[in-house]
């Protein structure tokens, strides 16, 4: 008999409840989340490889998944924790025993749309040591960001330019204008800056290492100008499987990097981006689009036309989102750049950018 589970999932304990295809329930209560919770309480109630089981989208939820999969559970459905909230019989009245039931029963009716794919174990690696990398890139420029503080309360910020190698440290320490106050302020955070960057070129030689297992996917998709291998692994990451997206709007729209809409009769209003899905591929296709900004770049008469309407953030973001469809069609086809097929302006979020409707990121428009 084909059964239906849905889990709430948590650090120390998942919660769950258990229907037949009739929509009895079969079972309810708890379980710890370790591998030996998981193991048990797979046996206890006899689960099999037609067993379909979903959750909430979460921190813990991969790890669960996966030890659900080890134990011989491949239809595991993760969906939005979003929707699942908004689908709820009773939102304002949450528990973890109701969520349970609500997504065990929402999976066997099939009501749930926004379902989240479950990478595999390779793929979850790279994704995981791409948010780490980025995590300690963005906490050396945050003490590099504190020192430029320190010298511009001191009066000393003409002193600086970049702050990016040793040299420009030994430089800046070498001014005379540097006290003895200053000197010991700055040390303190370039030691912090040097562990920092340590870490960083260490998990860059394990992204050589996945870089060489793919090494003709990320060199095809470095051809696009200004797609470096850490964007390159990072679209490969994400985008993973391409053929699950329908076309290139999907695959734009999961990147975050659309306008929320909201359309009623003659009423058509667009706000800021829409920022789901994954931040650190959102992130990354933003970083690459700012190369746009260079005479040379194919995608730069579109960042000019932009950026004349709305503004350098919006460019950016226009940019980013055609590098998303960009990326994922070259995935998809197996191609490589092509300057002619990929700077066309036939876009839905290019004919938005033509008109008045689209608003700047801090402001909001409305279309009559």
């Amino acid at each position: 008999m084909k059964m239906y589970v849905g889990l709430d999932v948590h650090s120390k304990q998942c919660t769950f409840a258990i229907q037949d295809g009739d929509g009895k329930l079969q079972a309810r209560g708890e379980f710890e989340t370790t591998i030996e919770g998981i193991a048990g309480w797979v046996k206890k109630h006899s689960l099999d490889q037609q067993t379909t089981v979903g959750m909430e989208t979460g921190l813990i939820t991969p790890f669960v998944a996966s030890q659900l999969r080890a134990n011989g559970i491949e239809n595991v459905v993760v969906i939005n924790a979003v929707e699942v909230r908004a689908k709820a019989r009773r939102r304002t009245q949450k528990s973890d025993t109701s969520d349970a039931f609500e997504i065990c029963d929402g999976i066997r009716r099939g009501i749930y749309v926004s379902i989240v794919e479950v990478p595999d174990a390779a793929t979850q690696k790279l994704r995981e040591t791409l948010a780490t990398r980025r995590h300690f890139v963005s906490a050396a420029t945050s003490e590099v960001n504190a020192i430029k503080s320190t010298l511009r309360k001191a009066g000393l910020g003409h002193l600086y330019r970049t702050l990016d190698s040793e040299k420009a440290f030994e430089r800046l320490l070498a001014f005379p204008q540097i006290n003895v106050e200053l000197r010991s302020t700055i040390e303190a955070h370039k030691r912090v800056w040097d562990a920092l960057r340590k870490e960083v070129k260490t998990l860059d030689k394990q992204l050589e290492q996945m870089h060489a297992a793919m090494s003709e996917q990320v060199e095809r998709l470095r051809t696009v100008p200004g797609v470096g291998p850490i964007v390159a692994l990072t679209a490969l990451a994400y985008f993973a499987r391409p053929e699950r997206f329908k076309n290139a709007k999907h695959a734009a729209s999961y990147t975050g990097l659309v306008p929320q809409t909201y359309n009623s009769a003659d009423r058509e209003c667009y706000g800021h981006i829409t920022k789901q899905g994954p931040r650190e591929l959102r992130n990354m296709l933003c970083e690459s689009a700012q190369h746009a900004a260079k005479k040379g770049h194919p995608l730069n008469p579109l960042y000019r036309r932009v950026r004349n309407k709305k503004g350098h953030k919006v460019a950016v973001i226009a940019v980013a989102h055609r590098l998303a469809r960009i990326l994922w069609s070259m995935m998809k086809k197996e191609t490589e750049f092509e300057i002619t097929r990929y700077i066309g302006t036939d876009s839905k979020w290019d004919q938005l950018l033509d008109g008045d409707e689209l608003t700047a990121p801090h402001q909001e428009a409305v279309k009559h």
